[in-house]
């Protein structure tokens, strides 16, 4: 195959969680200049609703949805919805998440379940409802976003967010096992775990922590939208069709 052949995602179709602002709307926009078709789908319908008239007026079909990952009724519908517009799902990107911040020593019952449902819970419920999907066409492409934060400990003087941490740590060790289990079905399951991308999650600690936080990143910068897009297209594209079980670092250098 051809070089555009191997990233072709022309006629796609790819399901975004969070992907009204913030990384998911990076990503759901990459996927629909590479060709693919594009539901969206958070909380926050009406951001929703904005990407996908951005999308449109590209040339590609898209739709938005409210969703809560964390009911699986409401992933459930959205699933069916998308399915009885397009007749498939290709591509799903896990994208929502939220955080608290507050320390392991008061972190807040309440505030753990909070986050853990819906970035842990809420990806395992996707991957596990579109799964179902894709096993009976013998294909799919599931692309989780963990974190840095999955992959060491925080200083908390910069990232004071156990649930986070461990809802994405566990992202990642999810990500790894249904690879393993779902491979052999013809779906792949990689993950993003992505650095510091000013967003509206990030951009708190990066007022208050941003100096501190660039001595640590070898690139001397944090994340922008095309840092983001370029890898998006790769692990949703034939290219990485030999690919699963695998986690991407993308943070300039901090974890190096």
């Amino acid at each position: 195959m051809t070089i555009p052949e191997l990233f072709d995602c022309r006629d796609k179709v790819a399901l975004v969680t969070g992907g009204g602002r913030g990384l998911g709307r990076i990503m759901a926009t990459a996927l629909a200049e590479a060709g693919a078709d594009v539901v969206i789908c958070s909380r926050a319908v009406e951001a929703c609703q904005e990407a996908a008239e951005q999308i449109k007026k590209s040339g590609r079909k898209s739709m938005a949805l409210a969703l809560d990952v964390s009911n699986p009724e409401n992933v459930d519908q959205v699933v069916l919805e998308t399915i009885k517009a397009w007749g498939r799902i290709d591509i799903l990107i896990n994208n929502a998440g939220t955080s608290w911040g507050a320390s392991a020593l008061n972190m807040p019952l309440d505030a753990w379940h909070k986050v853990v449902e819906t970035n842990l819970t809420g990806t395992f419920l996707m991957s596990q409802r579109v799964g179902r999907e894709m096993v009976s066409r013998g294909s799919g492409k599931i692309i989780n976003i963990a974190s840095v934060a999955g992959l060491s400990g925080s200083p908390p003087e910069v990232l004071d967010a156990i649930g986070y941490s461990a809802s994405k740590g566990g992202i990642i060790a999810l990500t790894k096992d249904l690879a393993v289990k779902w491979g052999p079905y013809g779906i792949t399951v990689n993950a993003v775990a992505p650095g510091f991308f000013p967003t509206k999650m990030s951009r708190v600690v990066l007022e208050r922590h941003g100096d501190e936080i660039l001595r640590h990143i070898p690139l001397g910068r944090f994340g922008t939208d095309d840092d983001l897009k370029g890898l998006i297209i790769f692990l949703s594209s034939k290219a990485s069709d030999y690919m699963t079980g695998s986690i991407i670092v993308v943070d300039g250098g901090q974890q190096a």
